[in-house]
């Protein structure tokens, strides 16, 4: 568990940190010292950070000042977890001070310190370096030669020899010189520090970070620029982790291409430790056979302790139900206890439970996140494991009908980092969420598609207790990194079938332009940024459809709102492309559900018509947060002020359009983009900030190639009067335009 959190910089080098949505989190104080030279600032750093002292003053450390027995004492019983009011054994020395006893007791039980006569210790006296070699050795329980008797140094004498020889292999500590250690030379307060800090590790205390993704959505193209990244992550942190917090399905297309065999390749080439499964990892129901397929080929193992797969067939000799050792690839487990220099980590995975109601799980039973949490937190509590991280596909603060990570992380202390996806939020730094009993949980997630790489250096005591000392983003680009050639090599043949798919036809032909024309010279003509067009209806309506097509939403009222930023060309007449799809939809922006009302609705429209108006009473000028509408319609006024241009709204309710009534539950259809905020619309983003925002996150191309596969063969999409603006005179093609438009 986290017990306090403090600063403690480092530097993630071959990569810019990204410039993402700030979000709070816990105090990041550095070191209060002032006269702590570079040489000890990690040293001391570890010392203030875990409680072992507070300096000798405010602001002042001291490191070259000798140090007492009795305070070397204090120093190490507390580097080894040891606290003042344990019980320990008296140790029968007389000359101890009060603040003293408790680490000298408990270091004589340890066998770590003898007394200089059976009833003095030599309290006033300072601990030489052969000494504190002698006991940090046997508090750390270093294997020491105690046979051996000289050393290359030759002022070490047989009783030290073991010891010193023993931190010189550990590269805890060196000579003053080639020839001499200092044997019999108070040590300093520096040097002490530095040679605890250099054997934490041996005393228990684990240095790892944590790499993380999530929410890929199987957008490789970067992967290559991200191997280099981990490499060098890997090569400067000999502790460290690469988890995924889930949703590797469905998104661009080599989903549509390889149904998720590109994606296991290239992230068994990065060498994942652990994944969990997200939502869109079900979205193919039927047989599971994506899935199943992409589970055998794992090179690493899937963690989710609240799914149940026993009745599903596609899933038989897959799911192994507990936490297991290193849990092999290719399977599907709870948890995973993995060693990591000899400190035992525990590791499971938890997936929404909205997973029933946005995809198509079939058999598969979802289970309450947080009991399950609970239990397997036990599970591994009752193994010895005091270290733990949850991967999880929960949404930082999503509904909290199905739950998000901050209920998690306060319903669970026992978990210590949260490694998060299905929200697609890019968290620079961790929320931590505090705990009653004084621990914290620190919560991160590194946004979608690959755009980045999260990083989170994390410091366990031997008690489990961790403290962050950095986390950030490391922002992927293409354009300033450094790419694999090796990864790209992998990745090429799966490119080229990308470039082939974009080629091939959807099955559609359209009788029409398509429509996404713009009008940037302000000369009142039609545009996809401030009118309705065909296009725009179609993309509109292909989130409807979507959305409608969700359990949970089959019998509401849902809208749908597309930004006209969002849709960048038009599609000429005649067939289809796959690729044509996606340079209308580039940015690959999911489906997102806003939970809301009428009042809502109508405050969104506004944001929608906002733009100042064209001279000549020709309507608005253009604004890429206009919005395409679908399963409603909206008439208002350019003329009239900003925020005060909506007259009549109407929604659709089954067959039949109805008036919008500000207390209605409407449901909106939008896409990530727009819910969180984005081209303005706060309204989205209160929202998304009360937990009211669900990402099933179904991609946007994939839901208007598969749209308009519905809709036959054939279409011919027209302008329906679904978005007027009354102001002008005369409408043309559902469009109300000046009058000497109608002319052209």
């Amino acid at each position: 568990m986290t017990k306090k959190t403090r600063f403690m910089a480092t530097t993630i080098t071959a990569a810019a940190v990204a410039t993402a949505l700030a979000v709070p989190s816990a105090s990041a104080d550095s070191s209060k010292f002032t006269d702590v030279s570079d040489r000890y600032t990690d040293a001391v750093n570890f010392l203030w950070a875990n409680d072992v002292t507070s300096g000798i003053s405010e602001t002042k450390f001291d490191t070259k000042s000798n140090v007492k027995r009795t305070d070397a004492a204090i120093f190490i019983a507390k580097v080894m977890g040891l606290e003042p009011g344990g019980v320990y054994k008296e140790s029968g020395f007389t000359d101890v001070p009060k603040n003293a006893k408790w680490a000298v007791d408990a270091l004589a039980e340890h066998g770590v310190v003898n007394g200089k006569s059976a009833t003095k210790f030599g309290a006033s006296e300072h601990l030489t370096r052969g000494e504190a070699a002698a006991m940090i050795v046997k508090a750390a329980k270093i294997e020491a030669d105690i046979k051996q008797t000289e050393t290359q140094f030759t002022d070490v004498n047989k009783r030290f020899a073991p010891y010193v020889q023993a931190l010189v292999d550990e590269k805890i500590a060196s000579g003053k010189d080639n020839k001499t250690f200092g044997t019999s030379m108070p040590v300093t307060r520096g040097e002490l520090a530095l040679f605890l800090n250099r054997g934490n590790a041996k005393f228990g205390y684990l240095d790892l970070l944590v790499m993380h993704m999530n929410d890929h959505h199987a957008y490789l193209d970067n992967f290559p620029y991200i191997s280099t990244v981990v490499e060098e992550l890997r090569a400067n942190n000999e502790n460290n982790l690469l988890l995924h917090g889930g949703d590797v399905f469905s998104g661009d297309l080599y989903w549509n291409k390889y149904k998720g065999q590109a994606d296991v390749v290239m992230m068994n080439y990065l060498g994942f430790d652990a994944v969990t499964f997200g939502n869109h990892e079900f979205d193919e129901g039927g047989s599971h056979e994506a899935m199943r397929n992409y589970v055998k080929a794992a090179e690493f193992p899937i963690l989710t302790a609240n799914i149940d797969a026993s009745a599903e067939p596609a899933f038989e000799g897959l799911q192994k139900r507990g936490v297991y050792d290193d849990a092999a690839a290719g399977g599907i487990y709870d948890g995973s206890i993995q060693t990591i220099n000899g400190e035992k980590v525990g590791i499971f995975g938890l997936t929404t439970e909205e997973t029933e109601n946005i995809a198509s799980p079939n058999k598969l039973k979802l289970e309450n996140y947080i009991e399950r949490a609970k239990e397997t937190v036990a599970e591994f509590e009752a193994q010895g494991v005091n270290k733990i991280i949850a991967m999880t596909h929960l949404g930082v603060h999503e509904s909290p009908i199905y739950g998000n990570d901050q209920a998690l992380a306060k319903a669970v202390p026992g978990i210590d980092v949260i490694v998060g996806g299905h929200s697609h939020t890019e968290l620079i730094e961790p929320i931590t969420v505090s705990h009653e009993s004084g621990g914290k949980t620190l919560i991160v997630q590194a946004g979608e598609h690959a755009n980045n790489l999260g990083t989170l250096k994390v410091k366990f005591n031997p008690k489990g207790e961790a403290y962050w000392d950095h986390g950030e983003l490391i922002k992927i680009d293409s354009k300033t990194m450094k790419i694999d050639p090796k990864a790209q090599a992998v990745l090429k043949p799966f490119q080229q079938g990308k470039e082939e798919l974009k080629k091939e036809s959807i099955g559609v032909e359209s009788e029409v332009l398509l429509d996404a024309k713009r009008d940037s010279s302000a000369e009142g003509i039609s545009s996809i940024r401030h009118n309705e067009t065909n296009l725009g209806n179609v993309i509109a309506d292909a989130m409807l459809w979507k959305a409608k097509s969700m359990p949970n939403l089959k019998d509401e009222i849902v809208v749908s709102m597309q930004n006209g930023g969002g849709i960048r060309t038009s599609i000429e007449a005649g067939d289809i492309s796959v690729g044509s799809i996606v340079q209308v939809l580039p940015f690959g922006n999911p489906l997102a559900i806003v939970d809301s009302n009428g009042k809502e609705v109508r405050e969104a429209l506004e944001r929608s018509v906002f733009a100042a108006t064209i001279e000549g009473g020709k309507g608005l000028k253009e604004s890429g947060g206009f919005l395409h509408v679908g399963g409603m319609k909206f008439t208002f006024d350019s003329t009239k002020k900003s925020g005060e241009r909506i007259d009549e709204v109407w929604v659709l309710k089954g067959e039949e359009y109805v008036p919008l009534e500000a207390d209605q539950k409407i449901y909106i259809a939008t896409n990530s983009f727009t819910s969180r905020g984005g081209d303005g619309y706060e309204v989205f983003e209160k929202a998304s900030k009360e937990g009211r925002v669900s990402d099933p996150g179904f991609s946007d191309t994939q839901n208007a190639i598969e749209y308009l596969q519905s809709l036959g063969d054939k279409i011919n999409p027209k302008v329906e009067g679904r978005i007027i603006d009354t102001s002008l005179e005369t409408q043309q093609n559902g469009y109300k335009v000046p009058v000497e438009d109608t002319k052209n």
